[in-house]
Parts: structure tokens; C-alpha cells; sequence
């Protein structure tokens, strides 16, 4: 279940854009075609219905934040502001990252209960009641979206999954931080470390990133350092 889960995010990202940027292909093919006089095409593209072709586009990408802020989050891309928790001793240090970590989970967690409710109360519970053939009375049915009709439910589904996501991920990255005493750290922060790096290769703050292991071997103050 967790192998499943290790590549959850990028499964669902990779489709959702595919399918996104196929479906605005079309959609654009679709209205340029329709201005040309062509006898017969013409009339057979008009009657096509392509209106609800921005909509589901624009709730994909809403899906793709959610679960890329997860993705975010196991590969330590987010942006993180750590110049006086690197300066701490190792002590206080892990202990102000655990806490962090933490919050992080706390509040990713609550905001995908918040967002359950919501789900349920906006018209899950009218569509699971309906569904087993309970009793549906004084519950309301929710809105639906204006071009493709759906259930505004499903389009919010977004928040709880995708947070209750990130709070695993949190989690996650606690237990390996606490385990192993590292955290993960995207590769693109590397390659921008080596640009921005001064010609003179000095250590200006003297507070080497021990947290985030480094394959790269490079020169500090004319030494080699593992």
C-alpha cells in the first residue's frame, strides 16, 4: 500500500495535465475550425458543445494544486525560511523541525476535516443517503457547477483528499527526519546553489546545511568537504 502510495501524487498530476492540455487543444481546434466556411464541417462542428471544456480544465488544475502541494511537501520543494533554525544548536534545532513538521500535519489535518464537513454538508450526504436508498428528506441536494452539472461536492473533494494527503506526508517526513535526521530536498535547490554560489567559494554566514546531505562534493574556504 505504501509502494502505492510513494508515487501517488505524480500518477494523478501527470494525468490531470495531460488530459487538461488535451482537452484545451481540442476545444481551441475546435472554435478555429468553426470559423471556417467549409460546407458540411462546419455545421457538424457548431453542433458539437464545447462550453464545458474551460470548466473541467479549470477544476483539474485545482486538483493538481492540491495534490502537488502534497507532492510538495515529500520532496521538500516548498518554500522554507530556516536562517535562524540553522543557526540553533543540533539540539534545539531537530526539536524546532520536529515542531514544525508537526504543525504542519496539525493544520493540513484540520483543514481537511473543515473540508470533509463541507464536502459532506454541500451535497455527499444527499448522494450517499441516495445512493443506499435511506431516507433523504430535509436533506438539501447541493449545487451543481453551471456548464457540466456536476455536483459541487465532487469538485471540493479536492480539499479533504488533498489535504489529508499532505498531513501523511507531513507525518512522513517527521518520521524519517526523527529516524535518519534528514529531510527531503529537491534537486533544483541544488543546481541554484551552484550558480548562485560566490567565485570565491566562501561560507558568508558559516552555517553549512547539515540537514540536507548534499552528493555533490564541493570546495569551501579551499577545502574539500565529504
Amino acid at each position: 500500500m505504501l509502494k502505492l502510495l510513494d508515487h501517488l501524487e505524480e500518477w494523478l498530476i501527470t494525468f490531470l495535465m495531460g488530459a487538461a492540455t488535451l482537452i484545451i487543444f481540442i476545444a481551441v481546434v475546435h472554435r478555429y475550425l468553426s470559423g471556417l466556411a467549409i460546407p458540411y464541417l462546419q455545421d457538424y462542428l457548431l453542433s458539437l458543445n464545447f462550453s464545458w471544456a474551460q470548466e473541467l480544465c479549470i477544476i483539474m488544475f485545482v486538483w493538481m494544486a492540491k495534490f502537488g502541494a502534497a507532492y510538495g511537501v515529500r520532496t521538500g520543494i516548498h518554500v522554507g525560511v530556516d536562517v535562524l533554525v540553522n543557526r540553533l544548536s543540533a539540539k534545539n534545532r531537530f526539536k524546532f523541525i520536529v515542531f514544525g513538521l508537526l504543525a504542519g500535519a496539525t493544520f493540513t489535518g484540520i483543514i481537511g476535516t473543515l473540508g470533509g464537513w463541507l464536502v459532506w454538508e454541500n451535497g455527499m450526504h444527499y448522494a450517499v443517503f441516495n445512493l443506499l436508498n435511506l431516507e433523504t428528506v430535509d436533506i438539501p441536494e447541493g449545487p451543481v457547477t453551471p456548464d457540466l452539472e456536476w455536483p459541487t461536492w465532487i469538485v471540493y473533494l479536492a480539499i479533504p483528499l488533498g489535504s489529508y494527503l499532505m498531513c501523511f506526508r507531513f507525518l512522513q517526513v517527521t518520521w524519517r527526519f526523527i529516524n535518519t535526521g534528514e529531510l527531503p530536498h529537491s534537486q533544483s535547490s541544488l543546481v541554484e546553489e551552484e550558480i548562485e554560489r560566490p567565485a570565491e567559494n566562501i561560507n558568508w554566514l558559516g552555517m553549512d546545511d547539515n540537514l540536507h546531505p548534499h552528493s555533490i562534493t564541493k570546495p569551501l574556504n579551499g577545502k574539500s568537504t565529504p
